[in-house]
């Protein structure tokens, strides 16, 4: 029998979409919906969903495996009804880190040259030359995560002419092509010390929640930028802030934020020196988050373990 996967991501009025794309890209997937009211939870074997109730997730404890429209599943795990023994996997695939190496590339490079500015200065028509000769031969830039997408995203910077480093918690440090991977907290002062722009790309676990406090943020290099696609749990936006009025950071970018949407009274809107975009760094196509999906699903048919695999131990 093929395996049946019910869709609750993105809502009833997007179930139709869902169908159709699994219809062209993986025909061997049966697809249920999660809304229609004469079908029956239990005859499902997969659940795809982004964000649920905690009923929802009471009805999920049958099954073989959710499957997270989103790379971050801290939202999911939260409920004290989530399924601990179902699997839980996070979204990926090559498109998905295609994407967030193209946003960090253009991030960077507007942090680079103070792009904002120049925004700004069109909004007011105002005309002035704020030059800049830093080149990205001469910009260090530091990725904190160093997994899937951020392997990525280092080696498209390392490629595109910048000075790469990457740090993550644990495993191998060395030079990975064009990046030098560091390993281990202890390393994190004098790295951040030499960081022109610093790019955070971790998972949100109790370790690194609140990570880029005001102490944190301090030791970077004077003058750094900041761009922040990891998680919005992760940044102190008061410490940041204060960092970009003292003017020991020189602007950021955030695709993240700790409220979402961002309250029309948030300070972080109308701040001369951050760029906000609405959480859209990396939303793979349709298409392409149905070819990732139908793999997965494949794969714990096998009875293998998927890549991006919610690890409770690790926290992501």
């Amino acid at each position: 029998m093929a395996p049946r996967l019910i869709v609750s991501a993105d809502g009833a009025e997007a179930f139709e979409g869902w169908r159709a794309s699994f219809a062209r890209h993986a025909p061997d997937i049966a697809i249920l919906s999660w809304f229609d009211p004469d079908t029956k939870r239990e005859d499902a074997d997969y659940a795809l969903v982004w964000e649920c109730s905690d009923d929802d997730l009471r009805a999920m404890h049958h099954l073989r495996g959710i499957l997270c429209t989103g790379a971050g599943v801290n939202h999911l795990i939260a409920s004290p009804d989530f399924p601990h023994h179902v699997k839980l996997v996070r979204m990926g695939g090559g498109e998905t880190g295609a994407l967030m190496a193209d946003y960090v590339l253009w991030a960077s490079i507007g942090l680079l040259r103070d792009a904002r500015t120049w925004a700004l200065q069109q909004s007011g028509h105002v005309w002035a030359r704020n030059l800049v000769s830093r080149t990205s031969s001469q910009t260090h830039v530091t990725v904190l995560g160093y997994g899937q997408i951020g392997a990525v995203v280092a080696q498209s910077l390392a490629r595109a002419g910048f000075v790469v480093s990457a740090w993550r918690r644990s495993g191998e440090s060395g030079r990975d092509g064009g990046v030098d991977v560091h390993v281990g907290r202890e390393v994190l002062p004098d790295l951040l010390a030499r960081t022109d722009l610093l790019v955070n790309l971790l998972p949100s676990t109790p370790q690194t929640r609140g990570l880029l406090d005001g102490a944190f943020l301090s030791g970077l290099k004077p003058g750094a930028g900041l761009v922040n696609v990891g998680r919005g749990d992760h940044l102190v936006e008061s410490a940041l802030l204060d960092a970009l009025e003292r003017g020991h950071l020189s602007g950021a970018v955030l695709d993240v934020q700790a409220q979402e949407p961002l309250g029309p009274d948030s300070p972080l809107w109308d701040h001369p020196k951050i760029t906000l975009t609405p959480h859209i760094a990396s939303e793979a196509s349709r298409e392409a988050q149905v070819i990732y999906l139908a793999e997965v699903i494949r794969q714990i048919e096998r009875g293998e373990s998927p890549a991006l695999l919610y690890d409770r131990a690790r926290g992501y």
